[in-house]
């Protein structure tokens, strides 16, 4: 996670994630392991796996985080965050 937090460019939640993928912008993902299970509880989709699909179609690896906490922290929220990725 050393290499998201000194990232000059990130991209930080799913939406975000998946139009740097699309766009080709993306280096690596970080997605948080416990956001689906809370999302899917509550009503929502499962967005980790969008963007988890999404970076196998275009060969970008997916690094996984235990707590969405802690990756919100890490791209400087004060909330959760599911998914982010490094940008090139």
């Amino acid at each position: 996670m050393e290499m998201l937090k000194s990232a000059a460019k990130k991209a930080v939640g799913t939406k975000a994630v998946l139009r740097a993928l699309t766009a080709g912008e993306a280096a690596c993902v970080y997605v948080a392991s416990d956001i689906d299970t809370f999302l899917y509880q509550n009503g929502y989709t499962k967005p980790v796996k969008k963007v988890t699909r999404a970076c196998a179609e275009v060969n970008v690896p997916v690094n996984k985080v235990e707590s969405n906490k802690e990756l919100g922290k890490v791209c400087g929220l004060n909330i959760g965050c599911a998914a982010a990725a490094v940008l090139k």
